[in-house]
Order: C-alpha cells, then sequence, then structure tokens
C-alpha cells in the first residue's frame, strides 16, 4: 500500500505545482490591476476663441519632456469623445446614427489607459510606456502623450455596410480636430500621424478583436516654449 500511496503523492504536488505556475503566468500577463482614474470635470469656456484657435493650429512634432497632467488630459479627451448630453449620451463630435463606434486611448510613460466618455474616466489597460512601439517615428515615441483613435465597425449595424467605413473616416476626423484645437487652446502642440502600423500598434493595446486603429495623435507642450 505505501509503494502505492507515494507515487499518488508525488503526482498530486506535481499537478498542484503546475497549477501555481499557471495560475502566476496568468496574474503576471494581466494588463494592469489599477483603478480607474475618475479626470477633473472638462471646462465648457476658456480664454481662447474658436476663431484664434483656428488661426494658431500647427502641426508641432518636437516636445517639451514635461507630462500632461490630468486635467490636461481629461480636458483634451473629453474635446475629442466628451459627453455633452449625458441624457441621450451625445458627445462633442457628431456620429452618424449616434452610433459613436470610435474607442479612445492615451498612452504616456506610465502606460495606456481607455477612455470612458460617460464616466469622464480612464480605465487601465498597460502599465508600462508603449510609446516607442506605437510608430517608427520620433514624435510618436518621444511626445509625452499619444492619443490612440480606434473605432469598432459592428457598432454602426448592417444596414448600410457600404457606408460603414466611410461614417468611421469621417467620425475620426471629427474627434481628431477637435482634438488639435484643444490642444491649441491649452497651450499644447500636436500632430495627427497615419503612418503607423495597425497590427502593431493594436498588439500593443492588446485590442479585441473586431476594433480597429485609426489614427494616433501625439501631444505636448512645444519645444521652445515657456520656461
Amino acid at each position: 500500500m505505501t509503494r502505492t500511496v507515494r507515487p499518488m503523492i508525488l503526482v498530486l504536488l506535481a499537478v498542484a505545482a503546475v497549477g501555481a505556475v499557471a495560475a502566476l503566468a496568468v496574474s503576471t500577463s494581466a494588463p494592469t490591476s489599477a483603478p480607474a482614474m475618475t479626470l477633473p470635470p472638462p471646462a465648457t469656456t476658456g480664454h481662447m476663441s474658436l476663431e484664434e484657435a483656428l488661426a494658431t493650429r500647427r502641426s508641432v512634432r518636437h516636445f517639451q519632456s514635461t507630462p500632461l497632467t490630468p486635467k490636461q488630459i481629461g480636458q483634451l479627451c473629453w474635446a475629442a469623445q466628451g459627453v455633452t448630453e449625458p441624457k441621450r449620451g451625445l458627445r462633442t463630435a457628431p456620429s452618424a446614427m449616434a452610433k459613436y463606434p470610435l474607442e479612445l486611448y492615451v498612452v504616456t510613460a506610465e502606460g495606456a489607459r481607455h477612455y470612458v466618455p460617460a464616466a469622464h474616466a480612464l480605465e487601465p489597460c498597460q502599465g508600462s510606456d508603449l510609446r516607442a512601439t506605437l510608430g517608427r517615428q520620433r514624435t510618436v515615441a518621444e511626445a509625452p502623450a499619444v492619443f490612440v483613435f480606434t473605432a469598432v465597425p459592428s457598432r454602426m449595424g448592417g444596414r448600410f455596410p457600404q457606408r460603414t467605413q466611410r461614417w468611421i473616416d469621417l467620425e475620426v476626423g471629427h474627434a481628431a480636430q477637435n482634438l488639435l484645437l484643444q490642444a491649441v487652446a491649452l497651450g499644447l502642440g500636436a500632430v495627427p500621424v497615419g503612418g503607423y502600423e495597425e497590427a502593431a500598434v493594436a498588439q500593443a493595446l492588446q485590442l479585441p478583436e473586431g476594433q480597429q486603429v485609426c489614427y494616433l495623435v501625439p501631444v505636448g507642450t512645444p519645444a521652445g516654449s515657456g520656461p
């Protein structure tokens, strides 16, 4: 009996060890367990007119290393995808049939976070600096923050499938322009980037299947400005 029990105990110990290793692998591969960050309330009035922002906007590719503040990030997120009519969930940028297929991510030295418009909050996605993996351009790797627009085409429904991609492209243009003008009003610089490898960005952010990358917008304080 002793000869039978001992091998069984060894087998059970081996199974337990494998299970522990597997559990550790799962826990360490999880993106991050950090809590969601509620952003400061967005401002709806400012010191710069729309006309001045339009006249001032330029593509800025060189930035200071100063990180953006939570208030700046929150204001930029709101400008791009913020909710302006909570009852119907309407946002700052127009959307065909109010389907809102866009998603917005913010990538900084601290990691990547996903913007939740209804809560005006950022939920964690990845806990490491992914900026250098988002593209080959130095602008993307060195910007204090990179705003990544993605889309979920299935949200548009199947009524007009031939128009889905067109509507998404138009909507991301609306949202990105909002962000660019808001950056100017905050004294920041930004540049829209379309030269990226979609698969690399999707892998870095661990995007779910069915979500496509649309646009990258690096943002920061322009180099040479301020103290």
